[in-house]
């Protein structure tokens, strides 16, 4: 999992409540179990004007015009701007495995659903939770200044706005502390890989008859 410390990125405003992971990445795509390639399907169902399908070539699908992910003045985007409630619906962990691959390091939102909320940590992303008139200001500013790009210091818990203005954000420490490190659950594990060792041999030693195949 990447770390995250410092971001400076490109905001993308979806001025959308209750954003559920079925919108995130439609259901035809969850066969798959590999954490990467979701990201052409992103928002599928709004970002382009037929039906997707899991190995389609989406270079040559119609694009939706009036969907904000196909509008150039966002094409780079590292943080989504959004709504409350969002993540909502089924706990699939494709969704957040869709908007990292897309390129989404950070959310931005006044609320989102537990599960998504936690599986974003797992998978490199920071969701930052702010009010909503905090919400509201920088949706105003997103769609009046182009390339509007704010600056998250994830260790100062801050958010820099291009005028100079500071926003301040809570977050778990123990979550914060995995995404400063990049460890998921496995890399959590793994440091304890040399005791697990230990135990396993000594186990081995004490009781052999477990280990015969």
């Amino acid at each position: 999992m990447r770390k995250f410390n410092l971001l400076d990125g490109l905001v993308v405003p979806l001025d959308r409540r209750n954003v559920d992971t079925d919108a995130i990445i439609p259901k035809q795509f969850l066969k798959s179990i590999k954490r990467s390639g979701f990201g052409p399907n992103l928002f599928d169902d709004w970002r382009y004007l037929d039906q997707g399908e899991p190995g389609m070539d989406n270079s040559s699908r119609p694009l939706n015009p009036d969907f904000v992910l196909n509008f150039s003045r966002y094409k780079g985007a590292e943080v989504l701007l959004t709504r409350s409630n969002f993540g909502c619906g089924s706990s699939r962990e494709h969704a957040p495995w869709a908007l990292e691959d897309y390129g989404i390091r950070s959310i931005i939102a006044s609320s989102y659903a537990d599960i998504f909320y936690n599986n974003c940590f797992k998978n490199g992303i920071l969701p930052v939770i702010l009010k909503e008139n905090e919400i509201n200001r920088l949706f105003v500013e997103t769609l009046e200044i182009e390339h509007y790009r704010l600056k998250i210091d994830l260790s100062e818990q801050t958010i820099s706005l291009p005028d100079g203005d500071h926003l301040k954000f809570e977050i778990d420490t123990f979550k914060k502390k995995c995404l400063l490190e990049g460890l998921d659950d496995i890399g959590q594990t793994l440091k304890h890989k040399n005791k697990i060792r230990d135990y396993e041999t000594h186990r081995q030693q004490l009781k052999p008859w477990l280990f015969l195949s």
